[in-house]
């Protein structure tokens, strides 16, 4: 099997930055010429073995970050912001792929561009509507703005995942969480109550007393108990980590202090290295790990997709949460699929069929365009409020594995993972999709030519060149 090469220009460039040195220096330590060192700086040579190693071991780099990460995520978001009727051709892939090594800087400002595009046409698609949705609209740039910085940030932020370790673990062991969140915030004059509330109230605050509903379910009260450990414990340490980020609006790093702070909890609730080697040896069982760690299974799911500790690293999965209206409301991916940015998710991955047969565990082995094939897990999660006159939120939940991990899936016992037909193709989003006779497809792909025969006999009213 042929060896992938790996491309990372910008990595080593960062790296001899930030190491401060010459690139006669840099070239010395990693036992290469200058003229070798500048073509791997500028992506005409792929890294050599001798010096995948000299990095690792000089310069602490982490190998597995160099073979895939921002400049595939960039790839696939400039293939789809590309293909939009407003511009005429979309370039090769292979340039795209240099841009995103090469420039990554100058792909995220064009991507950034694209977005103020998008939402301009949006606003002024809005302005016969009702007066508030301009407002609305309004959020949406600080809102997309922290999904990207979790999403480019692997969803991992370190500083903070590893706080929340020491907190739940200050002696390396795991103990009572409750008390230890309970007696962190009463250091803060913040003092504990559980009580009866409302129906999907989880807490309230009255002074200096919160009062918890004693009626919501103990994965949700002792995850918005640490989450206002971390905002009230944890301030300066969330600021530094938001002050990094550089966030353009308030609102965006308001939002995202909210997104530190879950952070935190999801992290504290499911302690990095006890978590790992949890899901190592359960196989990465969903029901095992959430009464392990008194989670829910969307906690658990969500934890998942955020093992990506440098030299530490857990199984890449991808995360996503849809409602019922296949609306995603949460995503993130740490393989090679990446969610649609400007439109619909694809009809065929059974996360949408979750509500259908609510309870069940549905497994999916799918291949995507590009010829990746996954190990797809979905479920309902029904979030009740504890009285039969309150509303129940209703999502579905989807985790993902390339086939090539799928072995320390419990959930690929049974299924035989070596037959191409028991894949099912599926995509990313249909406007971006090049499978030409995908029967659930709802838009044409807005970067091919269509024809219109006149004798056409099937779904669609058109043939995609």
């Amino acid at each position: 099997m042929a060896t992938q090469k790996i491309y990372a220009g910008s990595a080593l460039r960062e790296t001899r930055a930030r190491a401060s040195l010459t690139q006669r220096r840099f070239a010395e330590s990693l036992g290469v010429s200058l003229p070798y060192l500048s073509q791997m700086e500028n992506n005409h040579r792929p890294i050599s073995a001798g010096v995948l190693l000299r990095l690792a071991q000089e310069y602490g780099i982490d190998l597995t970050t160099l073979a895939a990460g921002d400049a595939q995520r960039m790839v696939i978001d400039m293939q789809e912001a590309l293909a939009d009727p407003l511009f005429d051709s979309t370039p090769p892939l292979a340039d795209l792929r240099l841009a995103a090594t090469n420039a990554p800087v100058l792909a995220r400002a064009f991507l950034d561009l694209y977005r103020a595009h998008r939402e301009g046409q949006e606003r002024l698609a809005a302005l016969d509507e009702a007066i508030g949705t301009a407002g609305q609209n309004a959020l949406t740039t600080p809102w997309e703005e922290v999904r990207d910085f979790f999403h480019y940030c692997d969803n991992y932020i370190d500083a903070v995942d590893r706080a929340a370790e020491r907190f739940a673990c200050p002696d390396g062991q795991r103990g009572d969480l409750w008390q230890r969140a309970v007696a962190a915030l009463s250091a803060s004059n913040i003092h504990v109550q559980l009580t009866e509330l409302p129906a999907n109230s989880v807490f309230r605050r009255q002074g200096n007393h919160l009062l918890v509903n004693a009626a919501a379910e103990a994965p949700t009260r002792l995850f918005q108990l640490l989450h206002l450990v971390a905002l009230e414990r944890q301030g300066d340490l969330l600021g530094a980590t938001l002050d990094l980020a550089r966030f353009r609006s308030a609102t965006a790093r308001e939002i995202a202090r909210v997104g530190m702070a879950n952070y935190f909890a999801g992290a504290a609730l499911m302690p990095y290295r006890h978590f790992l080697a949890a899901a190592r040896t359960e196989r990465h069982d969903l029901e095992r790990l959430s009464h392990l760690f008194g989670a829910s299974l969307e906690q658990v799911a969500h934890r998942l997709s955020t093992m990506q500790r440098p030299g530490a690293k857990g199984v890449p999965f991808f995360f996503v949460r849809v409602d019922q209206a296949g609306t995603i409301t949460k995503r993130h991916s740490a393989t090679r699929l990446q969610f649609a940015r400007f439109g619909g998710a694809c009809p065929l991955w059974n996360v949408h069929q979750a509500f259908e047969q609510p309870g069940r565990f549905l497994r999916q082995l799918a291949e995507t365009p590009d010829g990746v094939r996954y190990l797809l897990l979905a479920r309902d999660v029904s979030k009740h409020a504890g009285a039969f006159n309150a509303p129940v939120r209703r999502f579905a939940i989807g985790l993902g594995v390339e086939v090539t991990q799928a072995e320390g899936m419990v959930y690929a016992d049974g299924l035989d993972l070596t037959k191409p037909r028991a894949f099912e193709p599926i995509g990313i989003s249909c406007r971006i999709c090049p499978r030409p006779d995908c029967h659930q497809r709802s838009v044409p792909p807005i970067d091919r030519p269509l024809r219109i025969p006149s004798d056409r006999d099937g779904p669609l009213p058109y043939e995609i060149s």
